[in-house]
């Protein structure tokens, strides 16, 4: 399994990769979301996307609108992780196309069950 990791901290890439790597995944990592979407088009691609909400350049909203629009990329789990709390960007989130919403500050175990919930498989 594949997982892409947008986050604009390199410590939250390196706390959240750490995890991914122990439950299985190859991980691919990308500052904001344009980087990200460049990492998307890459022939190999990941089974699931982790990004943040609030970065510079393209926000994680704007990163699941621009992969929703392209069918491509149908297949591709997108989780959203993020510190924002307020129930309307998690619905913000998940209508854009957002298949899981994972909070900030948040267990191993919180993100191996929204994992699930998306129907992103694990080894």
């Amino acid at each position: 399994m594949r997982a892409l990791l947008i986050d604009d901290s390199r410590a939250i890439r390196a706390i959240i990769g750490r995890t991914l790597r122990e439950l299985g995944f190859e991980v691919a990592e990308a500052a904001h979301g344009r980087e990200g979407l460049e990492k998307l088009r890459d022939p190999v691609r990941p089974d699931v996307v982790l990004v943040d909400w609030n970065m510079p350049e393209m926000n994680g909203l704007e990163f699941v609108r621009a992969v929703r629009a392209d069918h491509a990329y149908d297949a591709v789990r997108v989780v959203v992780v993020t510190t924002e709390t307020e129930m309307a960007n998690v619905s913000r989130a998940l209508e854009a196309g957002a298949n899981e919403y994972v909070m900030k500050p948040f267990t191993r175990e919180v993100l191996l069950e929204k994992l699930e919930l998306a129907g992103v498989p694990h080894a």
